[in-house]
C-alpha cells in the first residue's frame, strides 16, 4: 500500500498528462474511456496505473488497458440499480472508494454526484479516472462524520461496505440520517449473521483477517440500529453471500484477497472460525416533515 509521501508525485503525474477529448462508456459493467493515443502514451498511462495499486473497485478500461480490480463492483451496482432513481437529485456516496460507482451513476443524470472518502490513495485513483472523463463529481476527503456539518443535505445516499469499520454503528447512522433531506433515502449494505434475535457478532481481534470489523448484526438487530437513529421505514432489498466471483485477488491488488480469508477446509467459516461473509442490503427512509 502506498504511504502519504508517495501521493503527491502522483497527482502530478496526472496532471501533466495531456488533456484528451475521450469517449465514456458506462452502458456496461466496466466504466470505459476510449480516446485516440500512441504507444508512448499508452505505455505513460499503464505505468502510472500500476503504481497506484492496490485497486479495489473497479472494473476501469481505458482504451487496450483493463484494470481488474479486485472487487466486481459491477455485481453490486447491478444488484442495487433497480431499487433507485437518481435523475435530478442530489447523491452522496459515502465510503465512495475510487469513484467506480459514482461514475457509473452519471448515466441517471442526477443534479450532483459527490463521494466522501479521506483516503488519498482513492482520492489519487479517483482523479486518474476524472482527467480522462472530466465530470463534475465532487470528492470530499470527507468521512461520514462530517455529515451534519456539509454545507448541504442529499436527498439519497449511497454506504456501501462501510458501517461494519466504525466503532459507533447508531451514531454513524445518525450522521447519514442528518445528512439527508426530508424524504430522503439511504442505501446501504453491511456484514450480518444469520438468527432471528436481535444481536450482533463482535470479532475477538479480526474477521475474515480484517483488523477494523466491530459489530456484525443480525437483519433485525441492523433494523433497530436504523430506527434509533430516526429511519421511519427498513426494507430489506437483498442477502447475499460474498463469494469468489465477487471478490478475488488480481494481478492489480498484490495481496490477500477473499480465498485467503476464508478457512481452506470449510468456506462457509472464516479463517478465525466466524461464519463467512453476508452481507444485507437495505433502503432506509426519512420521514418528509
Amino acid at each position: 500500500m502506498l504511504n502519504s509521501k508517495d501521493i503527491a508525485p502522483l497527482l502530478e503525474r496526472i496532471k501533466k498528462l495531456p488533456q484528451i477529448k475521450a469517449t465514456l462508456d458506462i452502458s456496461g459493467d466496466e466504466v470505459t474511456i476510449s480516446f485516440d493515443t500512441n504507444e508512448e502514451l499508452t505505455k505513460d498511462i499503464k505505468e502510472l496505473a500500476v503504481s497506484m495499486k492496490p485497486w479495489r473497485k473497479g472494473p476501469f478500461e481505458i482504451n487496450s488497458l483493463f484494470i481488474d480490480s479486485e472487487w466486481q463492483s459491477n455485481i453490486k451496482y447491478n444488484l442495487l440499480r433497480p431499487h433507485f432513481n437518481l435523475k435530478d437529485k442530489v447523491v452522496g456516496d459515502i465510503g465512495c472508494n475510487n469513484g467506480y460507482y459514482l461514475f457509473k451513476m452519471l448515466e441517471d443524470k442526477p443534479a450532483k454526484l459527490v463521494g466522501f472518502d479521506p483516503s488519498a490513495l482513492f482520492f489519487t485513483q479517483f482523479s486518474f479516472i476524472n482527467h480522462f472523463v472530466k465530470s463534475d463529481i465532487v470528492y470530499e476527503l470527507l468521512g461520514v462524520e462530517h455529515l451534519g456539518i456539509y454545507e448541504h443535505k442529499f436527498d439519497v445516499l449511497f454506504c456501501l461496505g462501510v458501517l461494519y469499520h466504525r466503532s459507533d454503528p447508531v451514531a454513524t447512522l445518525k450522521s447519514l440520517y442528518k445528512g439527508l433531506n426530508s424524504g430522503g433515502e439511504l442505501i446501504l449494505d453491511t456484514f450480518m449473521i444469520d438468527g432471528s434475535d436481535d444481536l450482533a457478532l463482535v470479532p475477538n481481534d479480526r474477521y475474515s483477517k480484517i483488523p477494523n470489523i466491530y459489530f456484525v448484526p443480525t437483519v433485525s438487530a441492523l433494523i433497530n440500529w436504523c430506527k434509533k437513529a430516526g429511519f421511519s421505514s427498513v426494507e430489506i432489498l437483498d442477502i447475499r453471500v460474498t463469494d469468489s466471483s465477487e471478490q478475488r485477488k488480481t494481478e492489480w491488488i498484490d495481496g490477500q484477497s477473499l480465498e485467503d480469508f476464508l478457512d481452506p477446509n470449510d468456506n462457509t467459516k472464516t479463517i478465525e472460525g466466524y461464519p463467512a461473509p453476508k452481507r444485507v442490503y437495505i433502503r432506509a427512509l426519512k420521514t418528509k416533515i
